[in-house]
């Protein structure tokens, strides 16, 4: 039986507004058009319940955001990329107008089970005052007026180091290629069940990024923060969602108890990806002699 599928535009990307004519083509040729709505919509139309898939065109952070929107629903997201790396959206238009009739119609769709985390701040009172899900990764950074802060680390209750610098990263394995390799840390694998925690611009020479398994439990307790009109020490979920850390705040992450399930592109894999978009192991480019 073919599915019914919920499409969702981001609308501030001309490009994937362009193409959205072509994929609603795509979608009643070989499924069900179930309803279209902006990436924007605060929330999902109702129909969106009743479809089996949903496919998003946008960017890596179009499909990060919906993410944390569609996972209760429990079922698959293909992210067709329309913004400047697509590394977790894998399909741009050729891709899909080749894969449209397994995906839209009853062919078995290839799903990747993407972990996530979960992630709550604690303050002194200990009530939980910020819970939200993670996909990629979550970040404490130092924020105005950017002097270096304190974080207590701790893994499963055992006492870890204390850290001075701009700020830590915890990220899945999904994320392992974003914020956290820019900052040093390790490519993880996809279909490992991990999280690295990664330093930013630490003062000490050896402070080095770690991977622990995904049912750990991290918390990190600000022990000093920036605090400027407003602003300052902030945890950042998937560069997207924001709360401000006062001094003595208990940032807890852990595994969350629901996937994401997002449909891989069966002409690629993640390796040919770390090869072409990243430039993975790339050969120094020597001059050619004559």
């Amino acid at each position: 039986m073919p599915r019914r599928v919920l499409l969702i535009v981001n609308r501030e990307k001309s490009d994937a507004l362009a193409a959205a004519e072509k994929v609603r083509g795509l979608i009643e040729r070989h499924g069900v058009l179930a309803g279209e709505v902006e990436a924007s919509d605060n929330v999902l139309a109702a129909h969106a319940a009743n479809a089996d898939l949903f496919v998003i065109l946008g960017g890596d952070g179009t499909l990060l955001g919906q993410l944390r929107r569609l996972v209760p629903l429990g079922k698959p997201i293909l992210g067709v990329n329309f913004g400047k790396l697509g590394f977790m959206a894998e399909f741009d238009m050729p891709a899909l107008t080749r894969a449209a009739s397994g995906a839209f119609g009853d062919e078995p769709l290839a799903v990747h089970e993407t972990p996530l985390l979960a992630v709550r701040v604690t303050g002194l009172d200990g009530r939980p005052r910020f819970e939200s899900i993670a996909a990629n990764d979550c970040v404490l950074t130092a924020g105005p007026p950017y002097r270096m802060i304190r974080m207590a680390l701790s893994i499963d209750g055992n006492v870890g180091p204390t850290v001075s610098g701009d700020g830590l990263i915890v990220s899945t394995s999904t994320g392992s290629t974003a914020y956290n390799l820019s900052a040093g840390g390790p490519i993880v694998s996809p279909e490992l069940d991990a999280m690295a925690i990664t330093p930013i611009a630490a003062h000490s020479l050896s402070f080095r990024p770690i991977v622990v398994p995904l049912s750990s439990r991290v918390n990190i307790v600000v022990t000093r923060v920036n605090n400027d009109d407003g602003h300052g020490t902030t945890l950042v979920v998937d560069g997207q969602v924001l709360t401000k850390l006062s001094e003595d705040d208990a940032v807890e992450i852990t595994r969350h108890d629901r996937k994401a399930l997002l449909v891989r592109n069966p002409h690629t894999s993640y390796w040919s990806t770390l090869i072409t978009k990243l430039r993975w192991a790339e050969a120094p480019r020597l001059r050619t002699l004559s």
